[in-house]
């Protein structure tokens, strides 16, 4: 067969049904063989970019491997924001560019990027496992199967293979097959420094445990609520993790950090905590409420983590307890524990669940009157709940980067994994609309909800028309504030000059949708929200919802900018 049927054939075999594309000269010879690989469907992008966001939200929803194609060169390099996001938030994404024949690299050949001209195999590379350009059809099979088991293998991250057009069209012998299901249910645990908790949790009732992504991609959920049940442990999540364990469960906290739930803030900072045990999360700036020093339980931070890189990087000497391994190993660790091993934990479940009690008779959203507000323009926060009340429980909300993220993470509750995805280290604008095409595509089955901002809207919003065309359902959920909203939050406090730079005309954003074969609809009284969200519902079609909103509405951060304000860098 020819490369281009086995790259295809072998995407099908790793669980692959979509692949996200930008068409040109250098893939031309891939454009037959869809026709040959009816297993795979084609998307045709508006910008290599927004291809590259729909296969990041594909593989965030499927839990698979998201795929995309494109021309190397200027293709390549429209495609390094998304998959930096990728890489940052640890998501499996396979990029494939097309090169020029290997025989004519170097030679003048239009959009000719090979080592003998500028290499863009070097400008992807360092926002991938691996960036590779094959220069035989030979090795064709040894380095895509290479790319994908270095795509989640532990930590999972992009790669990108480079297939010259000569690549393309030879021929190759070799069957395609699936490469790593071993790889992608594997999951390690250091189980001797995993018994060290038994010490540590030895008369301690105030328990926490803090879920991050790496839970997730453990598919690990129902271990998680099993441990939470078995020991009476309340259960945070990291934003990137939100959802992992419904957020409605007796023993749910909610987010912890940037934009997180007051019963999660006081759990953790607030009622003198013993141990708090996290689970595939770095604790970075966000997930830490900013380093703040009140993030100083009594007993330490007990972390389980594939790598010891990254975890806790603001702890105090003696503070921090690694365990390396797999989050979801370590639940089942914890769950196939006999009672006696476990009995720190067991013995002190009735003081736990009376210490839990108390949390949760605060309320578990800041300020619950905006969610229910009257105002014109309209309170994101009203906005937010209006559509939760209106989605079904299992709807994915994917949520792009600006002040609008940070209410849909604080009064958007999720009930499973995979059910709110945003890029939440590197939060590019505009990578949302993209990425919700992506979640649908992996979860037709499921409905997908995309909050996104103006500001975001101008950056990437022509992906409305390929949701349009290949009749991807989404509904986006649009706050029209006329501004950028986070930066103007900052901006306007530095002077009129500052706050202008930030603010935007207010366009209409139905009436775009309209234009690029989408249905648009317009809100500007509160009282139109609940049927807006209906009608698009109803509809099963793309839908764009233009929601004039109130920029100067404060988002609901007040914790972390407290952390932010009392931080100082210490060695």
């Amino acid at each position: 067969m020819q490369g281009t049927d086995f790259i295809l054939r072998s995407l099908v075999a790793d669980g692959v049904d979509h692949l996200f594309m930008m068409t040109g000269g250098l893939v031309d010879p891939f454009l037959p063989a869809f026709a040959r690989v009816p297993e795979l469907t084609p998307v045709v992008a508006a910008h290599e970019g927004g291809a590259a966001a729909m296969a990041d939200g594909y593989a965030r929803a499927s839990g698979r491997i998201g795929a995309c194609l494109c021309i190397g060169g200027p293709g390549l390099t429209n495609t390094v924001t998304s998959i930096s996001a990728a890489y940052t938030d640890e998501s499996p994404v396979l990029l494939i560019t097309g090169e020029v024949e290997n025989y004519m690299q170097g030679l003048g050949l239009f959009q000719d990027a090979t080592a003998s001209t500028y290499n863009d195999t070097e400008i992807i590379r360092p926002v991938t496992i691996q960036s590779y350009s094959i220069p035989d059809v030979r090795l064709l099979h040894h380095k895509y199967s290479r790319a994908i088991k270095s795509m989640v293998d532990g930590a999972r991250r992009p790669a990108h293979l480079s297939i010259p057009r000569d690549v393309q069209n030879g021929e190759i012998d070799v069957v395609p097959g699936p490469v790593a299901p071993a790889l992608l249910n594997s999951m390690s645990l250091d189980h001797e420094m995993a018994k060290t908790l038994w010490s540590m949790a030895d008369g301690a009732p105030r328990i926490v445990i803090l879920v991050g992504g790496g839970v997730i991609a453990d598919n690990a959920t129902a271990d998680l609520m099993a441990v939470a049940e078995r020991f009476s442990i309340p259960i945070a999540t990291t934003e990137h993790a939100k959802g992992v364990m419904p957020e409605d469960h007796p023993l749910a906290l909610g987010v912890f950090g940037y934009a997180g739930t007051p019963h999660a803030t006081d759990a953790i900072l607030e009622k003198e905590l013993d141990l708090l045990v996290v689970l595939g999360s770095t604790l970075n700036v966000r997930d830490s409420m900013y380093w703040t020093d009140k993030l100083a339980p009594k007993r330490g931070i007990y972390s389980v983590n594939v790598s010891a890189v990254h975890v806790a990087c603001h702890t105090l000497p003696g503070q921090e307890h690694f365990v390396r391994g797999h989050g979801g190993a370590f639940l089942r660790w914890l769950l196939q524990a006999s009672d006696s091993d476990a009995a720190a934990l067991l013995n002190l479940k009735t003081e736990r669940s009376s210490w839990m009690d108390d949390i949760r008779k605060g309320p578990r959203f800041y300020d619950t009157e905006n969610m229910t507000s009257d105002q014109q323009p309209i309170h994101p926060t009203r906005m937010v709940a209006e559509c939760r009340k209106a989605m079904p429980r299992d709807t994915i909300a994917v949520v792009d980067s600006g002040a609008h993220r940070a209410f849909a993470a604080h009064y958007w509750d999720s009930y499973g994994p995979r059910e709110f995805i945003t890029a939440s280290n590197l939060g590019p604008m505009g990578w949302g609309i993209g990425a919700g095409i992506g979640a649908k595509a992996a979860r037709p089955d499921r409905p997908v909800v995309v909050f996104s901002g103006d500001g975001c809207f101008r950056m990437h919003g022509m992906e409305v028309q390929t949701s349009a065309r290949f009749g991807l359902p989404v509904i986006y959920c649009v706050s029209n504030n006329c501004a950028l909203g986070n930066v103007w939050l900052r901006a306007k406090d530095k002077g009129p000059v500052a706050a202008k730079l930030n603010e935007a005309p207010d366009q209409d954003f139905a009436g775009f949708a309209r234009a690029f074969g989408a249905e648009g609809i317009t809100v500007r009284d509160p009282n139109e929200l609940a049927p807006a969200f209906a009608k698009a519902l109803e509809l099963n079609k793309t839908v764009v919802i233009d929601v004039k909103t109130d920029r100067t509405a404060k988002t609901p951060v007040s914790p972390y900018h407290e952390g932010a304000e009392a931080w100082s860098y210490r060695e």
